[in-house]
């Protein structure tokens, strides 16, 4: 007699990718055709809670007897996967698939966005300290992120988030399942300066240049300079006549033998 746990368990074992609830009635509707009566016959009817609860049977099952595989949920579906544990020898069979090793400047950015996406490229380079064009761009090739609008902000920058591709690749049903999400995501972090929030020195008027700057002093019409000279002044209890606030002045001389 076929029971609905051996067919499900049948899609799983047979299917390339994570199957959905969806997928899986979708899948027992379309056998319909082939069955007029008999048990078989009345799978199509079943309930997306009755295949839930069939999921959770199997893999609190693979978990009991301790199969060198096991039965995940994860964002897209279901999907058997072989133990941690074994991977050194599942590897053999595919020598040509190496795993893609990310940077630790990589691991970093990749976690600020797994944080506190969707966030600008700003706000992370704020947090990191450091420019991430390079990161970036490796991030969303590898499509572990993606761009997912623009913030409401001036300048409307782009908004990075990260992918389903992400979410499979760490095993993840939802981003909840991050270490320590909520604590991590409380954690008040750096953000950038909108762009009309420019710093008040820049809005300020032109002042006098600082102590120990160099002055040019313009020649009267006609005269050519012979050389430059640089004139340091003494200190301020020195003459009064020297330059009061240390200033270094260049004195253009001219040439009194020119004609």
């Amino acid at each position: 007699m076929v029971t609905l746990k051996a067919v499900v368990e049948a899609l799983l074992f047979a299917s390339q990718k994570p199957l959905s609830l969806s997928d899986i009635s979708a899948a027992l509707l379309s056998a319909a055709e082939y069955f007029e009566e008999g048990s078989e016959a009345a799978l199509p009817k079943v309930k997306t809670s009755e295949i839930a609860e069939c999921l959770q049977t199997l893999q609190n099952e693979y978990t009991q007897q301790g199969h060198a595989f096991h039965l995940v949920e994860q964002v897209s579906g279901w999907v058997l996967v072989s133990r941690g544990e074994y991977h050194i020898w599942v590897r053999q069979l595919f020598p040509d698939m190496r795993p893609t090793r990310l940077s630790a400047p990589a691991l970093e950015t990749l976690a600020i966005i797994a944080y506190r996406q969707p966030i600008t490229k700003a706000d992370v380079e704020a947090i990191r300290g450091v420019t991430v064009d390079g990161v970036m761009q490796k991030l969303l090739d590898g499509g572990l992120v993606k761009i997912s609008g623009r913030a409401q902000t001036p300048g409307r920058p782009l908004l990075y988030v990260t992918t389903q591709h992400f979410m499979e690749h760490f095993g993840l049903k939802n981003l909840d399942e991050l270490p320590n999400a909520s604590e991590l995501r409380a954690v008040a972090l750096p953000k950038a300066t909108p762009p009309d929030e420019t710093p008040e020195a820049e809005h300020s008027p032109a002042q006098a240049p600082p102590a120990g700057s160099v002055a040019a002093e313009p020649l009267s019409s006609g005269e050519m300079p012979a050389q430059v000279t640089v004139e340091a002044s003494a200190p301020q209890d020195s003459n009064p006549e020297n330059n009061e606030n240390g200033e270094v002045k260049v004195i253009a001389e001219t040439d009194t033998q020119a004609h």
